[in-house]
């Protein structure tokens, strides 16, 4: 990382996939592999039909999924992960590792101060 806090990209990563709905999504396509749209409404349930398309649009102009249309009647669409999403897969197992820890931190610093009063 560079030692110049003006050209540390860690702000600029974040923007790409931070948001109340991106990391669910990834995650979901990650884990689940290749979904389709009504696939994703139902494992997102509080996310709306319009969140969900904004959601996956900003993914795909990032790279971070495909969205691949069938031409038939009904439209078939589905979304994966793309290659340059999966490089995410070290970054996203890294943040879950911190989240058990901090959240276990943070239990025993609330455990703690009940204990001191």
């Amino acid at each position: 990382m560079t030692a110049n806090p003006i050209q540390c990209k860690v702000t600029d990563a974040l923007n790409t996939v931070v948001g109340k709905w991106k990391p669910t999504i990834l995650l979901n396509l990650h884990f689940k592999g290749t979904m389709r749209f009504s696939e994703l409404m139902n494992n997102i349930p509080d996310i709306t039909q319009k969140m969900l398309t904004s959601q996956l649009r900003e993914l795909e102009k990032e790279d971070l999924i495909v969205r691949v249309v069938y031409p038939q009647i009904p439209p078939k669409v589905e979304y994966s992960i793309s290659e340059h999403g999966k490089t995410l897969q070290p970054i996203f197992d890294m943040l879950h590792e911190w989240g058990v820890t901090h959240l276990e931190h943070m239990h025993t610093n609330t455990v703690e101060a009940l204990e001191v009063k």
